[in-house]
């Protein structure tokens, strides 16, 4: 007799979060676990993801930092979960995307499902004909500096799946693994390279 878990989540969702995340493939975690030694146990690894989240004690290792130059000079730090916890996130990703994604405004590009920066350009060329102005801006450190607890309240208008908000505060607080295997507490910002983070601004 199977256990009853916190949390309903299907099976055959944690199997598909793994095909997306093979096809965007992407280098190994902390663990230094590759997608093909992911997949030489890839039915036990998938079922240990699903029995963790559903019953609500799934908690996400730390992410791997890796240093990425800036064009402009310096050094832009990207955070790469391991290959288990992509699959984790991508599962909360496609229950939460549908309701968010309605909220975004249609010239939204940046990280939009089935929009791309080509689509972007393409609108950009048709209304420079039409005006001869740009305004342009940046957001110093954004990602880097979001405040967590108005992130959270925020997602709470959007986000009704209870199981999605329980992890999507831990993944907030995941820490970052420095090359030097020093671990690094997060209690603002969201590192660039997780599954779930894009879906997070809208």
């Amino acid at each position: 007799m199977s256990a009853i878990k916190q949390f309903a989540i299907d099976k055959w969702l944690v199997y598909e979060a793994y095909q997306v995340v093979k096809a965007n493939a992407g280098s190994a975690g902390v663990d230094k676990q590759s997608i093909e030694d992911f997949e030489k146990d890839l039915k036990r690894n998938l079922y240990r993801i699903w029995n963790r989240m559903s019953s609500g004690s799934y908690f996400p290792p730390p992410v791997k930092a890796v240093a990425i130059p800036k064009k402009t000079g310096g050094e832009r730090i990207l955070g790469v979960p391991t290959v288990a916890d992509r699959v984790a996130q991508m599962v909360a990703k496609r229950v939460i995307e549908p309701s968010i994604e309605a909220k975004f405004l249609p010239d939204s590009y940046g990280y939009r499902s089935g929009k791309s920066a080509l689509d972007a350009v393409g609108v950009t060329r048709e209304r420079c004909w039409k005006h001869d102005w740009v305004l342009e801006f940046d957001i110093k450190g954004l990602f880097d500096n979001i405040d967590h607890s108005l992130l959270l309240k925020a997602l709470e208008k959007d986000v009704e799946c209870e199981w999605a908000m329980l992890y999507i505060k831990r993944w907030l607080t995941a820490p970052l693994q420095m090359a030097d295997g020093t671990l690094v507490e997060r209690n603002r910002g969201t590192p660039q390279g997780g599954v779930i983070s894009p879906v997070l601004y809208k």
